[in-house]
């Protein structure tokens, strides 16, 4: 059978401590067989040789419990019992008690019960007979308290252990639960950001290929401009990547760095407020007109913290990536970002949805998690998000993340009723 229960710490420290405790036994024990009568109580009258072995094996085996439970506590037992037909005892099987306690901790239930129905048999036996039977002191009755004495301190100390046995066993589990939950909100943070990363330069790079496809004889220019930007934006992508799997693997420590690989992009701190023209510019390469409007209060927006500001960059990449793949070239977009005094950020992302050149040459993409990422996102702030198709047409992303913290409280709002099946399309 496997021991089901969390062991207990046996450092040295413990080690030590359990060894002084097994000398001060020891010892008393020693005193206690030399002891008279003058207590009223029967006395050793037997060999001193003999006193010293029962000694021993009352307190030596505490100093091992933790590392041998049951071997500890059946020595101990045994000896405390011969003890007590001896005359030598005089506490309520201190020792046992202790031994009794580790064995609760450490051993399974089935295990620990029946090594405490023995102890409290075999003390209860030993009790009686030495001091009703063998030595009487007193009448039966006052041999049964002492009996019951002993059982209420040894039933007392593996009750004991049992009870922290169960605080370790549920403070193990509620720490395996924080540390699955920690592993699983990381890797759903790897993966929105890799998400994010790859859909929304792979959306321009399809995009633009099929364009490049489709009127590469006709307009060789056209094409070569297409490519030029496919060239580009899977340079950027390229450079974005790396730099995720760098703070992944700690390689970076916010201070911007350069690799030696051929077509290599020097990476940079996560990107942000200051980016947000880079995917505009990106998004216009790919056909897509897009207007930026910021309004950021001065001091608010220099204290913005790093993760929202890169919530604001994932929320605005997103949007746009959703313009790219299912609005079409000639789509007219319009980002606004504000940052109020306070440090709250409005996001609104609205195309015209009029877009149709690039429609008829772009193969169509499947629907994905875009829209869940960004709810995710604005959860974490305790935020709002409002998505779905607007009546004069086009899409419509809206976003609000209160200042603070992330602190993973959230509502989340998408319109739904006549426009969900077109809103559940322009996921990615």
């Amino acid at each position: 059978m496997h021991r089901t229960g969390p062991r207990p710490p046996s450092g040295t420290h413990l080690l030590a401590l359990d060894a002084c405790v097994a000398a001060l036994v020891t010892a008393a024990y020693v005193a206690l067989a030399g002891q008279d009568a003058s207590d009223g109580l029967p006395r050793f009258t037997g060999p001193w040789w003999l006193a010293w072995p029962v000694a021993l094996g009352v307190g030596a085996p505490v100093a091992v419990r933790r590392l041998w439970p049951l071997p500890a506590l059946a020595v101990v037992l045994g000896a405390t019992a011969t003890a007590t037909l001896l005359d030598i005892t005089r506490d309520p099987y201190v020792s046992t008690a202790l031994a009794c306690y580790t064995v609760a901790l450490i051993e399974p239930t089935r295990r620990a019960s029946a090594a405490l129905a023995l102890t409290l048999v075999v003390s209860a036996a030993a009790v009686v007979t030495g001091e009703a039977v063998l030595t009487p002191a007193g009448p039966w009755p006052e041999a049964a308290g002492t009996a019951v004495l002993v059982w209420l301190c040894v039933g007392a100390a593996w009750a004991a252990g049992r009870a922290a046995r169960g605080r370790r066993a549920r403070a193990a589990r509620r720490n395996r639960r924080l540390a699955e939950e920690a592993l699983a909100e990381e890797r759903l943070r790897i993966a929105r950001e890799l998400h994010d990363i790859v859909s929304h330069s792979l959306s321009v790079i399809v995009v633009k290929a099929a364009v490049a496809d489709h009127v590469a004889e006709a307009r060789p220019l056209e094409t070569r401009d297409a490519l030029r930007v496919i060239e580009q934006t899977g340079r950027e992508a390229l450079t974005e990547m790396r730099r995720a799997l760098g703070v992944l693997r700690g390689d970076t420590d916010g201070q911007p760095q350069t690799t030696c690989e051929s077509g290599a992009a020097r990476t940079a701190p996560l990107p942000g407020w200051d980016e947000l023209p880079d995917l505009v510019r990106r998004a216009e390469r790919a056909g897509v007109r897009t207007d930026l409007r910021t309004e950021p209060h001065p001091r608010a927006a220099a204290e913005l913290p790093a993760g929202t500001a890169l919530s604001v960059y994932r929320i605005v990449q997103e949007s746009l990536t959703n313009v790219v793949k299912h609005a079409g070239d000639g789509t007219r977009c319009q980002v606004t970002v504000a940052v109020d005094a306070r440090g709250e950020v409005r996001i609104e992302v609205v195309d015209d949805g009029a877009g149709s050149a690039g429609t008829a040459v772009r193969p169509q993409l499947a629907g994905g998690h875009g829209l869940v990422g960004m709810r995710e996102r604005v959860m974490m702030y305790g935020g709002t998000l409002t998505a779905g198709p607007r009546p004069e047409g086009g899409f419509a992303v809206s976003a609000c993340l209160p200042p603070g913290p992330a602190h993973g409280t959230a509502t989340g709002r998408e319109h739904r009723g006549e426009g969900q099946e077109q809103q559940k399309g322009r996921e990615t």
